[in-house]
């Protein structure tokens, strides 16, 4: 254990370790002893309501009749509708007692969704759990210094420990949303950040967070080797000077770089299924006893990992393809299970991996906006014009963390654990395929300009791509947060609706490069409103948690052993509406160059984009054998430049109208 915290900022928990199993509940407490901003608005906030049945009705149809391929399925998909108020009578009901039961201080969704989404999840989570965001470069760092990478690394690890700290005593100011009224949102997920880790069970996995007051060091990982090091000051809780910091991670690398490389790497055990990982996890416990249990909680209770990765990507696509797995070259040098892992390369690019079974999208982003912000030239001089704040530890102990336990463990032993680990993270890294798409052609100021919403105009031409890249509209999956209500965490704005239909459709399968005909372009630019408009309303109602999924998931959890479902849950089309073969969400933030994550579905693809100013940015990840990740870039650039062509036909038709 490092040095406890001996400011009285740092409130102690009374115990080590608690260790989660997805309910959040049982980690409320910590809210309490914290205390600050942070928390504030919990015990006031709003709980996630149970839509009624006729709601959900009446908003998931128009998701689903467009995926109807027969006049029979639509009929059967209208009368499992019409069958289902009665049919799901009972369970609406059971659904109200446990939300007003059991769950009236929480929300009715949450352990269910923690739990069967994500720590049951057998799936490695690489690839299908974890997503990834890519940064843009530091501009005061010069990559033609001796170590861009130790200072870029340096430079987050102090942002990271003032944004930590902020955290950890509850001072950091809870967030909101909102332009006029400011609402709050929940910030329970904020504990599961730093000093966090998932650990893999037998059919379901359990979280660990450590007291932050107790564990003030970092993990940094060097060629597959893991070290510890201090970060902060044990008396402030302060970041160490930027210097410290940076002479600490070049022995890192020093230490790294020596090592033989026969030596043995754990890593990548952390890349295999979860049932693989938890027998290999307790197979190195019981071979190497106490050591090894000291070893792996060092690591897991670390404040965050930082990964030196030795490679220099250029593009966009190498840093994409890099950061989401580690690739055949870096994947040892990860611990897929750590909360938050920072990546940096040779020559300074950096990015982020973050695990997500308790913790979603929001919260990473309010952390890696403010470890971007920051500069190493700022935090040069912080370190030496603030040396009361920012002070230096004597002598600064790197620990090489598996180097004793793995000298004494059976080499053959542990060299099948890393040889199963490797074919099958091999056999995932080099089944998938990653596609970068920066499109220049225009952003969301031609879009708000023409009077479309950018997310719901980007919406509509992914719906207009994807429905010439399955030759059908598919069930399409968009990111919402909830988070306004207590524990909510997201609902699903669903990308297919009659308006979208009708949309697609009338562009056809074949891009029209220009549309002279003025009643066509004027009946196109109708419906493409039309449908930008539907999107942008169903994604409100989703933000209120109006949304359907989470409402028909909480329904079909009612069903007793024993009792029949309604029969909307075996209809075919509604089968079709939630198996998402294009899950998308939309992270549009200045200082990211990239983010991404895996497909949910093995026919799918995993579509994350930013809508910027003047270009819009999209990653697409897919099975390679499927060959879709290069045909959607280009059916997307095709949208894209169709629609505008569009906008400007329509413009220039009413300008020669007047004339």
């Amino acid at each position: 254990m490092s040095s406890s915290v001996k400011s009285n900022e740092f409130r102690p928990w009374g115990v080590n370790m608690v260790e989660s199993n997805g309910d959040y509940r049982e980690e409320a407490f910590l809210e309490q002893v914290v205390g600050g901003p942070l928390y504030s608005n919990q015990s006031s906030m709003p709980r996630l309501p149970v839509p009624s049945i006729a709601d959900t009705l009446k908003r998931f149809l128009p998701t689903a009749l467009p995926l109807a391929r027969t006049k029979e399925e639509e009929a059967k998909l209208k009368e499992a509708c019409q069958n289902f108020p009665d049919q799901a009578q009972e369970l609406q009901q059971r659904l109200v007692e446990r939300r007003d039961g059991e769950f009236r201080d929480s929300s009715w969704l949450q352990l269910w969704w923690n739990q069967t989404g994500y720590l049951q999840v057998r799936d490695p989570v690489v690839v299908n759990v974890s997503y990834f965001f890519s940064f843009v470069d530091d501009p005061t760092i010069r990559t033609s210094s001796s170590m861009p990478n130790v200072q870029r690394a340096a430079t987050m690890l102090f942002a990271t420990a003032e944004f930590r700290k902020q955290v950890v005593t509850g001072k950091l100011p809870p967030e909101v949303i909102g332009k006029k009224t400011k609402t709050p949102i929940c910030a329970t997920a904020y504990k599961y950040m730093f000093n966090a880790c998932r650990v893999p069970r037998l059919e379901q996995d359990s979280y660990r967070i450590y007291d932050p007051s107790l564990y003030t060091h970092c993990i940094v990982a060097r060629k597959g080797h893991f070290f510890s090091m201090e970060m902060v000051h044990p008396e402030t809780g302060n970041p160490l000077p930027v210097a410290q910091l940076e002479e600490q991670l070049g022995e890192c690398i020093s230490i790294a770089d020596s090592l033989s490389s026969s030596r043995k790497k754990l890593g990548l055990l952390t890349s295999q299924n979860r049932d693989d990982w938890a027998l290999g996890r307790e197979e190195l416990v019981l071979a190497g006893g106490i050591a090894m249990r000291d070893a792996l909680e060092r690591l897991e209770s670390g404040a965050i990992l930082l990964n030196l990765d030795d490679e220099s990507p250029v593009s966009r696509q190498e840093c994409g393809e890099l950061f989401w797995t580690g690739g055949l070259k870096s994947g040892e040098n990860r611990w897929f299970d750590k909360s938050i892992q920072i990546m940096i390369t040779n020559n300074g690019k950096a990015g982020l991996i973050a695990e997500h079974s308790m913790m979603d999208g929001m919260p990473v982003i309010n952390f890696a906006n403010y470890i971007t912000t920051v500069t190493y030239s700022q935090v040069k001089r912080k370190s030496l014009h603030q040396p009361e704040t920012y002070k230096s530890i004597p002598y600064p102990v790197v620990q090489d963390i598996f180097a004793e336990t793995l000298a004494s463990l059976n080499p053959d032993m542990v060299t099948k654990l890393e040889a199963r680990s490797w074919a099958s993270f091999s056999k995932l890294i080099t089944d998938h395929v990653l596609h970068v798409q920066s499109f220049q052609g225009y952003g969301s100021s031609f879009m708000k300009k023409a009077g479309f919403p950018p997310d719901a105009f980007a919406q509509t031409a992914m719906q207009l791509a994807t429905y010439r890249l399955f030759g059908e509209q598919v069930g399409t999956y968009e990111a919402t947060q909830v988070r306004t209500f207590l524990h909510g965490r997201t609902e699903v704005t669903r990308g297919v609706s009659t308006e979208s239909e009708a949309f697609v459709k009338r562009m056809g399968f074949r891009p029209l490069c220009d549309e002279s005909d003025p009643a066509a372009c004027s009946e196109k630019i109708d419906l493409l409103r039309k449908a930008t408009n539907a999107h942008a309303k169903y994604t409100s109602l989703a933000a209120k948690a109006q949304g359907v999924d989470r409402h028909l998931m909480g329904l079909s959890l009612m069903v007793k052993e024993g009792e029949r479902k309604p029969d909307l849950y075996s209809d075919e089309v509604y089968a079709r509406s939630k198996h998402w073969r294009s899950s998308t969400s939309n992270l549009s933030h200045p200082r990211f160059n990239l983010w991404g994550y895996g497909e949910v579905v093995p026919d799918g693809v995993g579509l994350a984009y930013a809508v910027l100013p003047n270009s819009c940015v999209f990653n697409i990840t897919a099975l390679k054998i499927t060959g879709y990740s290069d045909k959607l870039a280009e059916l997307l650039e095709e949208a894209f430049l169709e629609m505008r062509g569009l906008i400007e036909s329509q413009s220039s038709l009413e300008t020669i109208s007047k004339l």
